[in-house]
């Protein structure tokens, strides 16, 4: 029998002395030794996301600044319980936004900042999502700044006006356009396989990207949210179940890439479903889109919010609640009608 490659190069398996099961990375990758322990379960969100952040080399320490710069206070942030206490994935894109605002203004004393100081941050970013989540990260550093830093002041970003975006956010899919995308790609192909894994599982592109054969558990499927922390417990549909029984047999991710089975990476799959989509003739349909598609349908068929919270992995029940709630109205609005299509007396045209 053929052994399965290693998804995760570099890392070993061991019991300590606990009996508890240890995941350790340890390579030499660009002249830069890396020894770190990862956390579980194998091929986990948190568990890729450790191991990316450990061998991409991403920064942790951030460099010294000047107290009183903007600079030192998103070191001292990014050093603090908050930030440490987030999901690794949450953790690596909020660094990301973090040290574009370093990089940009850290020589700057937010004491001194101005709302036209944040406005025209905001309108260097690409887009109005992009602008309002940098409002977003802005007022939370004053916040924390006043919180542990002494900071006594208007927040600027609290008071910046923030940019309209269109309402709903990316577009949810509809039962057309799922049997579009079906017809256009075949059973068995690897376009089919990601499709179906997302909307049979309400997975994030994170989640999905890291599913393997060890989240298969007879007939269901287990896995925990990168975003929330939060484990989900699904049953695997008939639509998945069969493009599932296609993946090799000695391929430890379910999603492979490349001769060997490696996994994808996060964006890499995310741009790979995106060409499937142009394919299919829907340029405007997306993986998260899809995932909302899926909570669409449970709402349609009279979920409750609870378990639509739970097939998204949230930690509340307020996105839930949007799905819900224009199911209702859909219900009531056909009712309705139905209603007065009793009362009214067809149209027979004006009397002579």
């Amino acid at each position: 029998m053929r052994r399965l490659r290693n998804p995760f190069p570099g890392v070993t398996v061991m019991d300590d002395r606990h009996g508890k099961r240890r995941y350790r990375l340890r390579r030499q990758i660009n002249g830069r030794s890396v020894d770190v322990y990862l956390p579980g379960p194998y091929g986990s969100p948190a568990f890729r996301a450790a191991y990316d952040e450990a061998v991409e080399g991403v920064r942790v320490t951030p460099r010294r600044s000047a107290p009183g710069t903007v600079g030192y206070l998103v070191n001292t942030y990014l050093q603090s319980n908050g930030f440490k206490d987030l999901s690794p994935a949450t953790r690596r894109a909020k660094r990301s936004r973090l040290d574009w605002i370093r990089e940009t203004i850290g020589q700057g004393r937010y004491a001194t900042m101005e709302v036209r100081h944040v406005e025209a941050l905001m309108a260097k970013k690409g887009g109005p999502t992009a602008a309002n989540r940098l409002k977003k990260d802005l007022a939370q550093l004053f916040r924390f700044a006043e919180k542990y830093l002494g900071h006594v002041g208007p927040n600027p970003a609290s008071l910046a006006d923030g940019f309209k975006v269109k309402p709903g956010g990316y577009h949810t899919w509809s039962d057309e356009e799922i049997g579009v995308y079906r017809a256009a790609h075949s059973t068995g192909s690897k376009a089919r396989l990601v499709f179906e894994i997302l909307l049979g599982t309400g997975a994030a592109r994170q989640d999905a990207a890291a599913l393997t054969r060890g989240n298969i558990r007879g007939d269901r499927l287990h896995y925990r949210r990168g975003k929330t922390g939060q484990d989900v417990d699904l049953p695997i549909l008939p639509a998945l179940a069969a493009e599932l029984a296609h993946v090799p047999a000695n391929q430890m991710m379910l999603i492979g890439h490349g001769q060997d089975g490696r996994g994808y990476a996060v964006a890499a799959l995310g741009n790979a479903f995106a060409d499937w989509c142009r394919e299919a003739g829907l340029p405007h349909c997306s993986a998260h889109g899809l995932r909302k598609a899926g909570a669409r349908r449970l709402a349609e068929a009279g979920a409750t919010e609870f378990e639509i919270m739970s097939f998204l992995a949230h930690r509340n029940t307020q996105e839930a609640s949007r799905y819900t709630a224009a199911a209702n109205r859909a219900k009531l609005t056909s009712s309705g009608m139905a209603k007065l299509e009793k009362v009214v007396q067809p149209f027979g045209g004006l009397d002579n």
